[in-house]
């Protein structure tokens, strides 16, 4: 009798072994190999043994463009980050940290979606179905053609799915569901990449519409083998903390749209509920304060008025400390040895700290003469107008550079009521009611406060 191989699995990303590893080699990850049985490796060996039918390679002049009908989750923020609506057959995943609102997000969608005439069936493997229900309740969800079911087992959910016809499926989450084709533990590696499979193919075939909820990692990453993301056609994050009114989803992957655009959502009793005025979510106004700055940010094809707050204190300690929230810790060290270094700026004994307010995290550089303006206010202790916009990236050498669309965020500044605008350079177009100040390089800005 043969002896039977030793086939070892990274539970981080799928990578496989004949023997046991510390470190995974793919992914980086310690400790993260285990060993699969018997069963497992015959699933594995049978599955690949299949072929389908021989295709033949065209030229890419002969192959026709396909065009994707895309039906509205009434939902305008949703509608916006998933690039126009939601596409049938395709497969999306949403994570974030616990409490953020996925299932509350979802659930209110298959109400919206029930109420248009669409078939949903809402699959649970956390909950019962009456907490689903007292949930719905409350979200105005309690519609005909919004189905629940509180299943783990993946061959019970298709069973369901072959007895009636649904247009939307929504698996929550799929790290509580497993396969009796695999013999690992429900949310190991095998068993996601098997469900996922057999979920994408459904949705392919029927053209079904999938929604995944899967649970992040304390990094931030969605839980389980990254393969999960490849899979998907549609990966969304929740952004923002658990204890504030406002959520951000944002796009991180789109075969269908684009990754741009953002949508921004608001807990209320109702649950999460499209944002309808942001404008004045992420900044006061009022009298002019010490270490505070205002800046417009692009968030997609959104202008989005943001508040930079930075205190700079003594520090007691050999070595100073640098906080940011909201804000790149690295650019932040690159600008504070920008200014040591240009306008002799003794900040190597300052402790400094930086607070984007509103709880949003800023992507983008054109923030960077905000945030050099709120360090040097705190640092002098002289307050800034809030009736002027800081809009510029800075360089290493303390060039100000132009950003892109400063047009349209010198127009929402003026819809906001500002009057004053520090920039790179002067736009092509005067904008009435806003004036714009040129600073082209640091000393000049410090000149102008």
């Amino acid at each position: 009798m043969a002896k039977q191989r030793r086939l070892f699995e990274c539970q981080a990303c799928g990578y496989q072994s004949g023997k046991w590893l510390c470190k995974c080699p793919e992914c980086g990850a310690w400790d993260q190999f285990l060993e699969l049985s018997t069963e497992q490796q015959e699933f594995l060996k049978k599955n690949s043994s299949q072929s389908g039918a021989k295709t033949k390679a065209l030229p890419i002049t002969e192959i026709e463009e396909e065009e994707y009908r895309r039906f509205s989750s009434n939902d305008p923020e949703l509608d916006l980050v998933l690039g126009g609506g939601i596409v049938p057959g395709a497969l999306t995943l949403i994570g974030g940290s616990p409490g953020v609102g996925k299932s509350t997000l979802l659930l209110k969608i298959g109400g919206n979606l029930a109420k248009s005439g669409k078939r949903v069936l809402y699959v649970s493997g956390e909950e019962s179905l009456g907490q689903i229900k007292l949930r719905a309740n409350r979200l105005d969800a309690n519609e005909e053609r919004l189905f629940l079911l509180s299943e783990i087992k993946l061959e019970a959910i298709f069973s369901e799915l072959t007895s009636k016809s649904y247009d939307v499926l929504i698996i929550d989450s799929i790290q509580t569901l497993y396969s009796e084709k695999i013999t690992s533990a429900p949310g190991s590696v095998s068993q996601v990449r098997e469900i996922t499979f057999e979920l994408m193919r459904y949705g392919k075939e029927k053209e079904v519409a999938i929604f995944i909820i899967g649970h992040i990692t304390k990094e931030g990453s969605i839980a389980g083998p990254r393969v999960l993301e490849h899979m998907v056609d549609t990966v969304l994050y929740f952004e923002g903390d658990a204890n504030r009114e406002l959520r951000m989803l944002r796009g991180i992957k789109n075969r269908f749209g684009s990754t741009s655009e953002v949508a921004i959502f608001e807990m209320s009793k109702q649950g999460l509920v499209s944002a309808q005025n942001i404008s004045r979510k992420f900044f006061t106004r009022g009298e002019a304060s010490v270490g505070s700055a205002i800046t417009v940010l692009m968030e997609g094809s959104r202008p989005i008025v943001l508040e930079v707050q930075a205190l700079v204190a003594q520090s007691g300690y050999p070595n100073p400390k640098r906080s940011a929230t909201g804000y790149e810790l690295n650019r932040l060290t690159m600008l504070l040895a920008l200014l040591e270094r240009k306008l002799d700026l003794p900040l190597n004994e300052y402790d400094v700290f930086i607070n984007i307010a509103g709880g949003i995290k800023i992507g983008e550089t054109a923030a960077d003469l905000a945030v050099i303006a709120a360090i040097v206010s705190s640092f002098r202790n002289r307050p800034v107008s809030k009736d002027t916009i800081f809009v510029g990236e800075v360089s290493l050498i303390g060039d100000i550079r132009d950003i892109y669309n400063l047009d349209i965020r010198l127009r929402e500044a003026k819809t906001q009521g500002f009057k004053r605008a520090i920039v790179p350079k002067l736009p092509i177009e005067n904008i009435p009611g806003i004036k714009c100040f040129e600073a082209n390089e640091v000393s000049k800005l410090i000149d102008w406060m």
